[in-house]
């Protein structure tokens, strides 16, 4: 069996020793019990996209009388970054609205102080009814037969005004919406329900990141044809469809023609473009709509070992060092928000250089070959991805080297994992 060697003593003994880029906020995290992982949200990051996008979207020379809206989406636990906590940063920057998957969700951003608009984008369970008004959360309708219930729940309220929702299409996704040939049945009912408001129609798009000639790109035009001849007949029934919103990231940054009253970044919010077919685009995009990434994904080594050429390394000896090998371990794994696909694949910033994620990546473990990093110390920080001083690890980069897309690594980032929120 091949030999390791642990590296320790001088290294360990000496705290001062460690160094680490100015640009980790060391200092804050220095003072931070527990294990060292965390991820640091930038406020100035999310301000700086939130306005980005507004300005976008309302281009000077456009003639409207009101600007377009902002809907920020904040479900998922804010993609990872925290839900209450970036819509508190968002409310400040000037978010108009607020988006989130459940009647909880909208519960918690309440709690967190936010008196703007929430809308429940994937509607509400039977015996949520009461839970919406109460919060005044304004919830996504996406079948007929919800206006009765949520009809009875409005009718009780001391108030009299009726209460607003929105109407959700299904122009050609088949996942959530009412079928463009049944307006009619909706406005029919709608009629029948005096306690509530048609407050904005909605659709949500399949494939808004691809354009024709492939099939992906004619199905999103087919789709905004299929919303706006619906969108004509409701008018025509006697029904105003309130504030009209389409466009989703990819919507947002490469089709104006969907940008309606109200625009709902997601993932553009949090500093990444979506992958476009052509590719060629997401350059282009990131040129009229510059972005930055809101969160870095941060741990320390916490072990260093040499290997000799031939030892293995992790679950299953799925790598072999080729030559004698400076090992790093960091205090963070797949339950950290590690992604288990970039064990082989992926890369870590260490002191400003690519350093390979070896062997198969550990719940709470990852280990990483350190040979090429000149210098590295037990202790030193590590970004798995994110902004390191003058150098840029970007999820989506990183995403992308796994076949996955960006969301599902920021989503990824566990309860664990504390955020620290810095300007």
């Amino acid at each position: 069996m091949a030999h390791t060697q642990t590296i320790s003593g001088k290294t360990q003994s000496r705290k001062s020793s460690v160094k680490v880029p100015k640009t980790a906020k060391t200092a804050k995290v220095a003072k931070m019990a527990g294990r060292p992982v965390w991820a640091e949200v930038s406020a100035s990051a999310l301000t700086h996209n939130l306005r980005a996008i507004r300005g976008f979207v309302n281009p000077p020379d456009e003639q409207r009388k009101t600007p377009r809206l902002v809907l920020s989406i904040v479900k998922g636990n804010g993609y990872g970054h925290g839900g209450p906590q970036v819509a508190k940063i968002l409310d400040n920057a000037g978010s108009d609205w607020f988006g989130v998957t459940s009647a909880s969700e909208g519960i918690e951003v309440r709690k967190a102080g936010i008196r703007k608009p929430i809308l429940v984008l994937t509607s509400f369970w039977p015996g949520e009814e009461e839970n919406l008004l109460k919060h005044n959360l304004t919830p996504v309708v996406h079948r007929c037969d919800q206006l009765a219930p949520l009809n009875r729940a409005a009718a009780k309220r001391a108030k009299h005004e009726p209460f607003s929702f929105h109407l959700k299409m299904d122009t050609g996704m088949n996942r959530l919406g009412i079928a463009p040939g049944d307006v009619d049945c909706f406005a029919g009912q709608l009629a029948k329900c005096r306690h509530l408001q048609l407050g904005g129609v909605l659709t949500h798009f399949a494939s808004s990141e691809a354009f024709a000639p492939s099939a992906q790109g004619e199905q999103t035009r087919e789709q905004e044809e299929h919303f706006f001849v619906a969108l004509e007949r409701l008018r025509a029934l006697g029904v105003d469809p309130g504030i009209v919103h389409l466009a989703n990231s990819a919507a947002i940054a490469a089709r104006p023609e969907t940008w309606g009253d109200m625009v709902r970044p997601g993932v553009i919010l949090y500093g990444y473009h979506p992958g476009f077919d052509p590719a060629e685009m997401r350059a282009e995009s990131e040129r009229k709509l510059p972005l930055k990434p809101v969160m870095s994904l941060r741990t320390r080594i916490i072990s260093l070992r040499r290997v000799p050429a031939g030892a293995s390394v992790g679950y299953g000896a799925k790598f072999v060092a080729a030559r004698p090998s400076l090992i790093g371990v960091l205090a963070a794994g797949y339950g950290d928000g590690v992604h288990r696909s970039l064990g082989g694949r992926g890369c870590v910033l260490v002191r400003g250089k690519l350093a390979p994620i070896v062997g198969i990546v550990s719940m709470d473990v990852t280990m990483i070959d350190a040979t090429d990093v000149p210098g590295a110390e037990l202790g030193d920080v590590v970004t798995v991805y994110g902004v390191d001083g003058e150098h840029t690890h970007p999820a989506n980069q990183v995403a992308r080297g796994i076949g996955t897309v960006t969301s599902d690594l920021l989503c990824a980032v566990s309860a664990r994992v504390p955020r620290l929120y810095v300007s």
